[in-house]
């Protein structure tokens, strides 16, 4: 954290020269009070003159505090603006760089409050704890030597307030302490994650009936929350009134009284010297008092500053030192081993080739590993075991950048950005001519959707276009078909999509690059019918290989897992009235 906040310490250096300036110009009215005090009760005719320039004097330290305080906090809030901006630039530039099986192990919520409520939560430490640091030091610190001057003792009486207010402060950091506030923290983000992920699976969740479920889990997290946040206030609520009681002013003013006033009584303090005491015992609690009251704000953001260098910390997704050019793009599975868990794997030694224009169809039951195989060509995992190849060369000897341009993918979740429609299609391809867009959405069939649109491509997500699921992978199918990479992978990427448009889309994604090497996620007997190959999947291994043809000639696994897929197509036509024609491989 120092180092990223290294450019920015001229800026913090500002803060606390204004503040201490400030601070001490700020002793100048309390001071000017006491001299006048003393003039005014001093024996004798009254030196109108000196009475003047004591006045002048505090007005000039008013003023002086107000100038370099507003300052200071002006310096402090553009400088806390500096430091959110890069944090979310920082935090932004990693999660781009990290694997993307880093994520999978963590919640969207989680991950939103680091990027969001986490950032903002520096505010406190970055704005307004160098300065009120500042002041709780600079203050107390002069304040005591003027009074040290006047009467040690009474001075030592007036810090009474401070030294017990002090002794409370280890009682708010405890490990009880400590311990309800992280569980304070981790209620919070299981709240966001429900919100999240309630709001994401809404449609499902009303369609299927479970929404009493749904919204179970979310008042659960928010019972776990004020439980949470009961039990952290129930524990520190008394020291919080302890330390506001005994740095409150008419404590302070008491304390000074009563000590005051038995000094005078017994002839060791001229009552005229009371007078400085009164006003700057005040003047050494109210720093303590504001950081008292900002304490658990500077713990928060504290708790949120270690939580982003996590994150910052996070290893990115290792580059070669020399990055290796693929020659053609054949691509090898040897020996593939991997596991989300060390002691689970998913897949078990898998070994496959994938010849350039070529279609490879993964199928089998669900939970077997398809996807987790198909994520290992644009790298979102890292075989635990074993090496992937694309024209000869391992992925890890790939740069990220030359990757991508090889390998593009398509999934059945598609992300769309909240951007217009022409740069979600030319996400890959920045510099794209916006005819080249145009193609490759004619391609993609979904060219006539986006001229109905308010304002065509220029129709911004989620603000004047609304598209539907079949819409929003039509989209995603265009932007793979714009970068024209010579490697594929799709994962049930037309699941959406009316049999007529899908085998549009496919015929699109055949005659496009011809050479092209395809690898695809297959649930539907037509995707199986058009593959080369088919790579049948059970318990993470590779248990039947060879055209569809090949395959139910067999017998084996395959033609079961043809059967039951054709039995299910076969039932649902029947149950709307209709006759299923025809063979797929006739």
């Amino acid at each position: 954290m120092g180092r990223l906040l290294r450019p920015y310490v001229g800026s913090f250096a500002a803060v606390v020269i204004f503040q201490v300036i400030g601070a001490l110009a700020g002793l100048a009215p309390l001071l000017a009070v006491v001299e006048l005090g003393r003039t005014l009760l001093k024996p004798g005719p009254i030196d109108h003159g000196h009475v003047w320039n004591v006045v002048t004097v505090g007005a000039v330290g008013l003023l002086v505090r107000l100038v370099f305080t507003a300052a200071s906090s002006a310096i402090g809030h553009v400088l806390d603006g500096d430091v959110q901006l890069m944090f979310r630039r920082r935090l932004a530039s990693k999660l781009g760089q990290v694997p993307i099986g880093w994520f999978s192990k963590r919640r969207t919520g989680e991950l939103a409050k680091v990027v969001g409520e986490d950032v903002t939560a520096v505010h406190p430490f970055i704005a307004h704890t160098p300065g009120e640091l500042v002041s709780a030091f600079v203050v107390p610190l002069a304040s005591l030597i003027y009074l040290f001057t006047i009467d040690w003792l009474l001075t030592l009486i007036t810090l009474i307030p401070v030294v017990m207010a002090m002794a409370l402060v280890p009682l708010m950091m405890t490990p009880t302490r400590v311990r309800e506030q992280q569980e304070f923290d981790e209620s919070m983000g299981r709240i966001s994650s429900s919100v999240v992920e309630f709001v994401q699976g809404i449609s499902v969740v009303k369609a299927f009936g479970g929404s009493g479920r749904a919204h179970r889990k979310f008042i659960t997290a928010t019972d776990d929350f004020v439980a949470t946040f009961n039990r952290w206030v129930h524990g520190i609520s008394r020291i919080a009134a302890g330390m506001q009681l005994v740095l409150s002013p008419p404590f302070v003013l008491l304390v000074v009284l009563i000590g005051g006033s038995s000094l005078i009584t017994s002839g060791d303090l001229d009552p005229v010297d009371l007078l400085p005491f009164l006003l700057l015992g005040l003047g050494l609690t109210a720093p303590v008092a504001a950081l008292g009251h900002g304490f658990d704000e500077m713990q928060a953001a504290g708790r949120a500053a270690g939580r982003i260098k996590e994150v910052l910390d996070v290893q990115p997704l290792p580059e070669p030192a020399q990055p290796v050019r693929p020659q053609g793009h054949r691509v090898e599975l040897r020996d593939v081993r991997f596991g989300y868990e060390e002691d689970r794997e998913v897949l078990r030694g898998i070994d496959l080739v994938l010849e350039p224009g070529t279609v490879t169809a993964v199928v089998g039951p669900s939970g077997n590993g398809k996807s987790t195989l198909v994520q290992l060509l644009p790298r979102f995992f890292a075989p635990t075991h074993g090496s992937v190849l694309v024209g000869g060369v391992d992925l890890r000897e790939l740069g990220s950048r030359e990757l991508y341009r090889t390998v593009s993918f398509v999934f059945q979740d598609v992300r769309l950005l909240r951007a217009s429609i022409a740069d979600n299609i030319a996400l890959v391809v920045p510099h794209a001519e916006l005819d080249e867009v145009v193609r490759a959405a004619r391609l993609a069939h979904i060219h006539e959707r986006i001229l109905e649109l308010p304002r065509g491509y220029e129709s911004v997500i989620g603000e004047d276009a609304g598209l539907s699921g079949g819409e929003a992978q039509r989209i995603s199918l265009a932007r793979a078909l714009l970068a024209d990479s010579p490697v594929l992978v799709l994962d049930e990427a037309t699941a959406f999509a009316d049999p007529h448009t899908e085998q549009a889309v496919r015929r699109a994604l055949a005659t496009l690059r011809e050479d092209r090497t395809t690898l695809v996620i297959a649930h539907r007997l037509e995707t199986i019918a058009d593959a080369d190959t088919v790579v049948m999947l059970a318990d993470g291994q590779i248990v039947e290989r060879g055209s569809p043809a090949e395959l139910l000639r067999q017998n084996g696994k395959f033609a079961k897992f043809w059967q039951t897929q054709r039995s299910a197509v076969a039932d649902e036509i029947e149950a709307h009235g209709a006759v299923l024609q025809g063979d797929e491989f006739r």
